[in-house]
C-alpha cells in the first residue's frame, strides 16, 4: 500500500472517529436536554392538545406503548390528584406520595406564584428520580378566584365583572401566561353554571345567561391554545341548587335545566369536565338514589360519556367536600361511576390502597374502568408534550 493511500485511509478513520464522537456527544446533549426539559415542563412532543380528540394512529400507538410499561400500582396512581398548599397537604406529605409512586398529578391549592413554581420544579426532579410519569399540575385559576388562590398572579377582573368576549380572551391569556410560568398545565375553569347560586354564581359568566356558552367557549379555546387543559364545571349544573356542596350534598329536583350548557362546549373540544357532588331526584332517567353525581354511573357514564359522547377527561370535584365525604368507599364508587381523576381525596394513600384492593379482586368491569381512565390521562400527558 502506498504512503498516499495510507494517508487517505488514516484521514477517513479520523473523520469517522470524530463523527462518532460528535454523534455520541450530540446524543448525550439531547438526552440531557430532554431531562432538563422534563424538569422544566418544556414541550418536546410531536403531538399537541389539538390531537387529543382526533383519530391519530401514531398517537394511539405511543399511548399504548407507555401504558404497557405500567403495573397496576402505577395505573391507579394516574387516577389520584391530591392538593398541596394551604387547605391541602404539606409538601412533605406530597414528597412521600411521589416517592411511593401513588399519585399522577397535584392540585396547587392556595399559595404564592413563587412557591408553586419552586415546588413544581422540585416535584418534577423527584418524578425523574423515582421513575414516575410526569404530572398533571392543576389549579382553580378561574378569573374570580385566581388572584386569591395564587398570590402574586397578575390581577384580572372577576368573571361577573367582565364586559365583553374580547375581555374574556384577554383575561384568559393573562391567567394562562402565569400558569405556564409556574408550570401548571391544567386549569379547573371555566364555571359554566347559572348565576343564582351564591357559591358559584359570581364565578360564572351567567350574569347575562346568553353569555355563558360563547364566553365559556372563548375561555376554553384561549386556555387550550396556551397548551393548558380547560375544564367546564360543575356538571350536571350547580347554579340552580340552593346550597353549597363544600358543606353538604345538594339536590337537583326533576329536570336537569343546566345540562344544555354542555353539548356546545363538548362539540367545540373542551378537554376536561368536572362533576359536582350533587344528587338528582324526581328524574326517572337520572335519579342517583341519594348518591352524589360523582358516584353515579347513570350520570357520569350513561349521560356524560355515552349519551353526550364525551371523550375527554372527567374529574371529580374535591373528594373531601361535604357533598361526598361521608359516602362509604367513595373513591371506588367514583371510579366505578366513570370518573377518571379523583381530585383531592381526604387521604390519597388510603384512596390508592382501596382502589388497588378492589382492582386485585379481579372485577373485569372495574379493571377496564381503571385502564380506560389511565389511558385518557396518559394521552393527555402525551399531548401536553410531557411524555
Amino acid at each position: 500500500m502506498t504512503i498516499r493511500r495510507l494517508n487517505v485511509l488514516f484521514f477517513c478513520l479520523l473523520v469517522l472517529s470524530n463523527c462518532a464522537q460528535e454523534n455520541e456527544s450530540t446524543s448525550t446533549k439531547e438526552m440531557s436536554k430532554e431531562k432538563s426539559d422534563l424538569q422544566k415542563g418544556t414541550r418536546h412532543s410531536l403531538f399537541s392538545l389539538t390531537d387529543y380528540l382526533s383519530h391519530n394512529e401514531l398517537l394511539d400507538q405511543h399511548v399504548d406503548s407507555v401504558l404497557q410499561t405500567l403495573d397496576e400500582k402505577a395505573l391507579i396512581a394516574q387516577l389520584i390528584m391530591p392538593a398541596v398548599g394551604r387547605y391541602g397537604q404539606t409538601k412533605e406529605v406530597i414528597n412521600g406520595l411521589i416517592k411511593d409512586q401513588l399519585i399522577g398529578g397535584i392540585l396547587m391549592l392556595n399559595g404564592t406564584k413563587e412557591e408553586f413554581t419552586s415546588w413544581i420544579k422540585e416535584f418534577n426532579k423527584s418524578n425523574i428520580k423515582y421513575g414516575n410519569l410526569p404530572f398533571l399540575y392543576s389549579a382553580d385559576a378561574e378569573p374570580s378566584l385566581v388572584n386569591r388562590k395564587i398570590l402574586g398572579s397578575s390581577p384580572v377582573k372577576k368573571a361577573n365583572e367582565i364586559e365583553s368576549i374580547s375581555e374574556v380572551i384577554s383575561v384568559t391569556n393573562t391567567i394562562s401566561k402565569d400558569l405556564n410560568e409556574i408550570g401548571i398545565n391544567y386549569n379547573f375553569s371555566p364555571v359554566v353554571d347559572m348565576s343564582p347560586n351564591k357559591t358559584v354564581g359570581y364565578r360564572s359568566f351567567g350574569k347575562n345567561p346568553e353569555n355563558i356558552i360563547p364566553w365559556s367557549d372563548a375561555f376554553i379555546k384561549a386556555t387550550q391554545d396556551n397548551n393548558i387543559i380547560a375544564t367546564a364545571k360543575h356538571f350536571p349544573g350547580h347554579g340552580l341548587v340552593s346550597g353549597d356542596t363544600h358543606k353538604s350534598l345538594q339536590v337537583i329536583k326533576g329536570e336537569l335545566k343546566e345540562i344544555s350548557n354542555y353539548p356546545p362546549l363538548i362539540s367545540n373540544g373542551v378537554l376536561s369536565i368536572m362533576v359536582a357532588h350533587i344528587a338528582i331526584e324526581g328524574n326517572n332517567e337520572y335519579n342517583t338514589n341519594g348518591l352524589p353525581s360523582t358516584c353515579s354511573k347513570k350520570v357520569v357514564t350513561e349521560l356524560l360519556r355515552e349519551q353526550m359522547q364525551y371523550k375527554g377527561i372527567i374529574v371529580t370535584d374535591a373528594m373531601n367536600m361535604g357533598g361526598v365525604r361521608n359516602v362509604p368507599n367513595n373513591s371506588v364508587k367514583a371510579i366505578e361511576a366513570g370518573c377518571d381523576i379523583l381530585l383531592m381525596p381526604a387521604n390519597a394513600r388510603k384512596a390508592h390502597q382501596e382502589l388497588l384492593e378492589h382492582y386485585n379482586k379481579g372485577n373485569k368491569e372495574f379493571k377496564a374502568s381503571v385502564h380506560s381512565s389511565a389511558k385518557r390521562i396518559i394521552r393527555m400527558k402525551v399531548c401536553l408534550g410531557l411524555i
